[in-house]
């Protein structure tokens, strides 16, 4: 079926990888294992290429097949890198960008869907820094499978051990299904703010990050779509393997979205666009005076309902973020522009509007019915926006 690398750290737990490894084989998955060098404290190569019938690596320099790269050969190869059991060392240095070994060199390697199932002491799993870590690569788009409670090797009791092996499986499978929903589909994302000149120094823009924008990107490519991302300026990375097209003005960003439109099956508008832009931008700094300055502002276009007009037959999807979660402001937002769909945000909640790294959705459909995300992280709120989308066409 899949391509699946089990990546193994040096937990006490990294005995219960070879009756994963095993379970992955029967659900007809091929596998392939990956130790770090505590973990074969705790483990052989042997074992588990007497298990999977594969080479096992563990030295950053070993190389299976003389001449070939093995980190980067396993990591396109792959569909689904599991990384169980995982360590606090591990994760931390994953969340920092280290490659200092075979493991985590590969990861990083690696484009495909990560899964983690962390297993630990309890103080260790809770501790800030560790916390931190699986937060900052959540929102980098790995999944995770939270430990389960119970009694450790330490003796003590929390929150630590190793998830059962069946959840772990379940969780792959349902990633590995989900990377096909949107296989030979192209999704064409505006993202970011726009900047609207007042003169050579000074614009008008707005508090928007693009972090949404990005994690629809990467939620799109995580689901087998091709991705077409039109930002306005932030400070993010491009999403790796997608079509960037950077622009500054309201302007700018239709005529990129009118150019691209052909090419895409679904249309998302998330950017913040400027709703309105200054009539006459001065073409040097407006200088300091006693007198009052008047800016004369005029409405800028209408992206989204725009699009959706001229592309009658695509799906677009509209984004309102609004200081309320009252929907009424969203249906009627709907409606003006004809879209088929409009996802509601509320952003006076600070924990989850501008520039936060969560986000909770009410998703409304032009038929009425709605869908509500709950708190989720905002790769997490992609996800489900999409699996919404493709389960009510």
């Amino acid at each position: 079926m899949s391509n699946i690398v089990l990546g193994v750290s040096g937990s006490i737990s990294a005995y219960r990888a070879c009756d994963l490894a095993r379970d992955l084989m029967r659900a007809g998955h091929t596998v392939r294992v990956c130790l770090t060098d505590s973990a074969a404290k705790f483990v052989t190569p042997v074992l588990f290429e007497t298990l999977t019938g594969n080479p096992c690596l563990t030295d950053t320099f070993e190389e299976p097949i003389r001449g070939r790269m093995a980190h980067i050969d396993w990591a396109r190869q792959a569909d689904l890198i599991l990384l169980a059991p995982a360590t606090a060392n591990t994760l931390n240095k994953l969340a920092q960008g280290i490659g200092d070994d075979m493991l985590t060199t590969l990861i990083l390697a690696a484009q495909v869907p990560l899964l983690i199932a962390p297993a630990m002491n309890p103080v260790m799993y809770t501790h800030p820094e560790t916390q931190a870590s699986i937060h900052k690569l959540q929102s980098q788009g790995a999944f995770f499978i939270e430990p389960a409670e119970g009694d450790v090797a330490s003796g003590e009791t929390g929150q630590g051990k190793l998830a059962p092996n069946a959840e772990i499986i379940a969780s792959a499978e349902s990633i590995l299904a989900r990377r096909q929903s949107l296989t030979g589909k192209t999704i064409l994302i505006t993202s970011g703010p726009t900047q609207e000149s007042i003169d050579s120094v000074r614009f008008l823009t707005n508090r928007s990050s693009g972090k949404m924008g990005l994690a629809m990107a990467r939620a799109a490519q995580l689901m087998g779509a091709e991705v077409i991302l039109i930002s306005g300026p932030t400070s993010l990375p491009d999403p790796a393997n997608a079509t960037t097209i950077h622009v500054r003005t309201a302007e700018q960003m239709l005529a990129a979205a009118h150019e691209q439109a052909p090419k895409a099956d679904w249309i998302i508008g998330l950017a913040a666009v400027s709703d309105y832009r200054p009539a006459n931008p001065s073409p040097t700094k407006i200088r300091r005076s006693e007198e009052d300055l008047t800016l004369t502002l005029v409405p800028n276009p209408d992206i989204i309902a725009t699009l959706a007009q001229q592309n009658p037959t695509k799906r677009v999807v509209a984004f309102a973020a609004e200081p309320t979660q009252d929907p009424a402001y969203a249906v009627e937002k709907m409606h003006r522009k004809g879209v088929s769909a409009i996802a509601l945000n509320d952003i006076s909640n600070p924990q989850i509007g501008f520039q936060s790294d969560e986000n909770e959705l009410t998703l409304i459909l032009a038929n009425g019915k709605s869908f509500q995300s709950g708190r989720k992280s905002k790769l997490s709120c992609a996800l489900w926006l999409l699996d919404q989308l493709s389960e009510n066409p």
